[in-house]
């Protein structure tokens, strides 16, 4: 307790990172307030009632509870998210954005541009959405439609925007990853809510204490196995070859390149859950088939035909994002140029093959738990935990928590370590977050 008092006086006495951490917690308390606050137009009385499950309670999660609120802020920064996935896909299938990629800082400054115009057109789509789906026409203070549809669209997208300037501005100024902790924020403002209904629904009813009990240290055991499997690193040797020029000797040192077991973080996660939305989704515009009985199978969320479907795709996804986010091709090439090599293995086209094969081998439990991860919340539900309390065993909101802490935690800790302080574990540095990588390729993929 008294290194824990001694660590926080000692990031205190930093001004740089004392500045940042006030700057983040003000730029995170205005994200907050603007939550609550209501679109023109709505009743706040009504639109607070409004219940969010399935689909629309995910968004509503990751929005902080905006979105069930009707807030300015209702989208958050998911058109954003969902723009950033775009434009990374485009990089792949479109030469032009390729070309971008490959262009350093000017390349990205441009796909920066592209994303945020992509982001205008996302949010004002979904904004058109939200409203004729959402609020509730009695929520509504305007009598025209087109009027209130005209001018909240304008409003949600300013909001969006707004929320997006925010997440910049906490990268710059505060202690990075600005709309990751946006999310984090809002996923962690729900969880008191949860953890109150789910001990007043204990406590009242089946189970009791003692079972409220057991769902917490559950959780504590899920959050665990999460960190196990973002921090968990498959380290490769690289020994670069010893250059004496002048007087002094360049290379000759052993570095390794930490190859994660996830290297493709959530985003499995999200493009399987966008296509398990497909069977609900047909069922609302075409009623005639909403009564078969494999789609109502796959739209339930506890169901084990969905679940399955849901981990199949997790495993298919895993694959396929660590293929295009790490190039064994890249790194064997950048290794071969500076000198380095694989202990055993040739340069070039046969380190390549290794490092390919090494990123098959441990990217199948990788996918394995990453599903397990995600269908655990499914199977807190069918064992009486509440939906609510139940998000947080797993899934999306879970490894983003997990994730976006780590990060935050090494970024103060790195601010300790470069000012001769001790960092925030008393055996050294958080394992797993700060090696340094020996060859391009290995960062870790952006929420």
């Amino acid at each position: 307790m008294k290194k824990f008092f001694t660590t926080l006086s000692n990031i205190w006495k930093i001004e740089d990172l004392r500045v940042r951490i006030t700057n983040t917690l003000l730029f995170l308390l205005i994200y907050r307030v603007g939550s609550f606050v209501v679109l023109p137009g709505v009743n706040a009385a009504i639109a607070s009632t409004q219940k969010a499950e399935g689909l629309v309670g995910l968004l509503n999660m990751f929005a902080g509870g905006s979105f069930s609120r009707s807030s300015i802020f209702a989208l958050g920064v998911m058109p954003y998210i969902s723009a950033s996935i775009v434009v990374q896909l485009l990089g792949i299938a479109v030469p032009y954005f390729t070309k971008l990629q490959k262009e350093g800082e000017s390349g990205r400054n441009k796909l920066n541009q592209w994303t945020r115009y992509l982001t205008i057109g996302i949010t004002f789509l979904q904004a058109i959405g939200y409203l004729k789906s959402q609020v509730a026409a009695d929520a509504r203070t305007i009598a025209d439609p087109f009027t209130f549809i005209f001018l909240n669209t304008f409003v949600l997208t300013a909001g969006t925007l707004f929320v997006m300037w925010l997440g910049e501005k906490i990268t710059d100024k505060g202690i990075g990853n600005g709309i990751s902790l946006i999310i984090m924020v809002g996923i962690i403002a729900q969880l008191p809510g949860a953890f109150a209904t789910e001990f007043i629904s204990r406590n009242g009813g089946a189970g009791g204490l003692i079972a409220f009990i057991v769902e917490i240290v559950a959780l504590i055991g899920v959050v665990m196995f999460t960190i196990l499997i973002v921090q968990g690193t498959r380290k490769i040797s690289v020994q670069y070859a010893k250059r004496i020029v002048g007087n002094k000797q360049y290379g000759g040192v052993r570095q390794y390149i930490p190859l994660k077991v996830n290297a493709a973080g959530v985003m499995p996660i999200i493009f399987a859950q966008a296509l398990m939305f497909i069977p609900q989704t047909v069922s609302q515009f075409f009623p005639n088939v909403s009564s078969n009985g494999i789609l109502i199978a796959l739209a339930n969320y506890n169901s084990w035909e969905h679940n399955l479907l849901f981990g199949i795709l997790i495993i298919l996804f895993t694959y396929f994002y660590t293929a295009i986010t790490v190039n064994p091709n890249q790194m064997a090439d950048d290794m071969k140029k500076n000198g380095g090599f694989i202990p055993g293995i040739k340069p070039g086209r046969t380190t390549a093959e290794f490092i390919d094969g090494v990123i098959s081998r441990i990217t199948l439990p990788g996918s394995v738990f990453l599903a397990i991860i995600a269908i655990i919340p499914a199977l807190a539900s069918l064992v009486g935990v509440s939906p609510i309390f139940a998000r947080f065993f797993g899934g999306t909101s879970l490894i983003i928590l997990v994730g976006v802490v780590l990060d935050t935690l090494q970024q103060i800790e790195s601010h300790l370590l470069m000012r001769h302080y001790d960092g925030l574990m008393k055996t050294g540095r958080i394992k797993g977050r700060t090696a340094m990588p020996a060859a391009a390729g290995t960062s870790p993929t952006a929420i």
